[in-house]
């Protein structure tokens, strides 16, 4: 019982094990935390199309849920640049809406969002994530990041533009560049080369906070304001407000399919994360316990002002250097940011959008992944095709869509590598003393004329069956051909797979030949012999080694094939009848 509510209430196990110094590393750590997140929790918002004092909200309220009832110790939760966007087509494919319905609509999302991941979790579903491919992910963001550049450009070069979609946006942008601001200009600039030398020159730096800051001071001494440049204003000055979402049937029908897509693509996110730093810190994740931390941070923060949230990478892995040993951590930075926001709201009052834009546009760059993108492209052209098809969904169409296509992807990826199993053909060696059957392409073995040995790497089910018979039916064409395949890296085989195999076993039988089974897990032949399918295939066709088909099916052969090549292959392959037996049986 207590193990159990330990699962549930992950914070009780760890919480026992505080001390003052652990408490020392995590306050050190949340106040790193809280200084990283300041500028990125402003710039999210922006890029989700909401207040900035939002974004700090879902840093305050949403990472001190995920941090008390996930499972990693390390990974920092919040507004994230992937989900921002996304949130932003699905609330913005409503149509014009009012700032405060707009607000709504995305309370709505979130709710539904951690609904729907604090229902997979409780189902156990924490594993379906891994059928997402990393090609589909990579290309995923690397669209999203196009798109928040293209979306910030007209704040960088102080334009105003009309066009829902990216190429209208990317036309728009390109009949206005005539009309570009050179102070908003300029002020973007120097914010995003400060960020870039800082981050340089130290990694662990503030770099977004001192390029916001070298953008402010530049737009003061430029007059910005007086020359068109818009700022961000000051924040409110108050923690995160009760708020009530729009739960009408039509808001919970239109936003639900977006919402789904949201929920997928940060679990997808936050489970990534947590794993990559539980590599480097040696802890166990539990998938589904992430699930139900993430989904109940997107809940309550639905009725707190906040918008949708995941595990952030940025935030996450300078946590884990700054020296954080729990997730307090995570609640210290929160709990930090929450008196930044009461005590000091004005500090955003002169924040210049362009300064903004300049520090987005570095945060999109960082969300390329340029290194796996060029091994994938060198290592696979299939993998290039999904990333690029991936890639150009992002761009062209609804970004929620963007991401089913991307699933699509995966699965119709892993279908096509389980539905085509490897069939081998295989052969004893014959210039090894033990005889180990081996590749014979690999090593360029001899095979008996009269006895094909196969080994099938893959299961045998309904959708392999097809490409499985065809290889079985190419590769013992001959009459009286005798088949043995090796099971051993079969892991399950359905009904329509003992269906193929009795249908092979009745053509070989036609022709004179015989079908054989050897090496099967214990697990499977189990499973056969309870379904009944053992009996149907017949249990005198199924040996435990190879060795024992071999020598079961040497009466059978044809003696004079055997003794033309006895010595070069058969006795390598089982026990050779003497030769006065083979005589007599041709007598």
């Amino acid at each position: 019982m207590a193990s159990r509510l330990s699962r549930s209430l992950p914070f009780l196990s760890w919480g026992r094990t505080l001390d003052r110094r652990m408490l020392g590393a995590d306050l050190m750590a949340g106040l790193t935390g809280a200084i990283l997140v300041l500028p990125q929790g402003v710039a999210y918002a922006f890029i989700a199309g909401l207040p900035p004092e939002v974004g700090l909200y879902s840093a305050i309220v949403a990472a001190s849920v995920a941090a008390l009832f996930g499972s990693s110790w390390h990974m920092i939760s919040g507004p994230t640049a992937a989900l921002s966007i996304v949130l932003a087509s699905v609330v913005g494919s409503l149509g014009a809406l009012t700032p405060s319905e707009y607000l709504a609509a995305a309370l709505t999302v979130t709710l539904l969002v951690g609904v729907i991941q604090l229902a997979m979790g409780l189902l156990r579903l924490g594993s379906l994530v891994s059928f997402i491919s990393h090609t589909v992910v990579i290309g995923f963001t690397t669209g999203a990041a196009i798109l928040i550049v293209t979306s910030q450009m007209k704040h960088l070069l102080g334009v105003s533009i009309d066009g829902q979609g990216f190429l209208m946006e990317l036309a728009a942008l390109v009949q206005t560049l005539p009309e570009t601001n050179p102070y908003a200009l300029a002020i973007g600039l120097i914010s995003l080369v400060t960020s870039v030398v800082t981050r340089r020159i130290h990694r662990r730096s503030p770099h977004l906070l001192l390029g916001l800051a070298a953008g402010s001071l530049a737009c003061w001494l430029l007059d910005g304001e007086a020359h068109g440049v818009a700022l961000v204003g000051a924040l409110p000055g108050t923690l995160p407000p009760l708020s009530l979402p729009e739960l009408s049937p039509d808001s919970l029908r239109t936003l639900t399919s977006g919402a789904f897509a949201i929920a997928l693509l940060g679990l997808i996110e936050a489970v990534s994360i947590a794993r990559a730093i539980a590599l480097r810190s040696g802890q166990v994740i539990d998938g589904n316990q992430e699930f139900i931390g993430q989904g109940l941070s997107n809940i309550v923060g639905g009725f707190f002002s906040c918008y949708a949230s995941s595990g952030s990478f940025t935030r996450s892995g300078a946590n884990y250097d700054a020296g954080a040993r729990t997730p307090l951590a995570s609640v210290f930075a929160a709990a930090l940011l929450a008196l930044i926001l009461v005590l000091a709201p004005g500090i955003t009052a002169y924040l210049p959008l362009p300064a903004m834009a300049g520090g987005i546009l570095l945060i999109a760059w960082n969300l390329i992944d340029a290194h796996h993108i060029a091994h994938l492209v060198r290592a696979s052209r299939h993998e290039a095709m999904i990333l690029a098809a991936t890639v150009a969904a992002t761009l062209l169409v609804a970004l929620e869509f963007a991401i089913y296509i991307g699933v699509l992807l995966s699965l119709v990826l892993y279908l096509k590598r389980t539905s085509r199993p490897t069939v081998m053909e295989v052969a004893p060696r014959q210039d090894h003393p033990r005889r180990h059957i081996r590749n014979v392409a690999r090593y360029d073995l001899a095979q008996c004329p009269q006895l094909k040995i196969l080994r099938i790497d893959g299961s045998l089910f309904f959708g392999a069956t097809d490409h499985v018979q065809r290889r079985l039916r190419a590769l013992s064409a001959a009459p009286g051909t005798r088949v043995l395949i090796i099971g051993k890296g079969i892991n399950f085989i359905d009904t329509a797979g003992i269906e193929m195999l009795l249908q092979e076993a009745r053509r070989l039988r036609d022709q004179g030949g015989e079908l054989m089974i050897s090496s099967l897990k214990g697990t499977v032949l189990d499973e056969l012999r309870h379904r009944g399918d053992l009996a149907r295939l017949g249990e005198q066709r199924v040996f435990e080694t190879p060795e024992a088909a071999i020598g079961a099916t040497t009466p059978s052969l044809d003696p004079e094939i055997c003794r033309s090549c006895h010595k070069r292959i058969f006795t390598e392959c089982g026990p050779m009848p003497p030769e006065e037996d083979i005589l007599a049986r041709q007598g």
